[in-house]
């Protein structure tokens, strides 16, 4: 489980930067990176979800 949230911080991490570079310095690519990353962001949270039900039902 610990392995999967320092997952979830770096891909957080990476979604802020490239959404900062789209609305800060105007980058189109880095906006696209970041929707990329709003995806894994998705995929990774879900498996924390069912991680932690499973945890808690211990």
């Amino acid at each position: 489980m610990k392995e999967l949230i320092e997952k979830i911080n770096a891909e957080f991490g990476t979604f802020k930067s490239e959404s900062e570079s789209l609305t800060e310095k105007g980058v189109k690519a880095a906006g696209a990176r970041a929707r990329k990353s709003t995806l894994e962001l998705e995929k990774l949270l879900k498996e924390f979800r069912k991680v932690s039900i499973e945890e808690s039902k211990k």
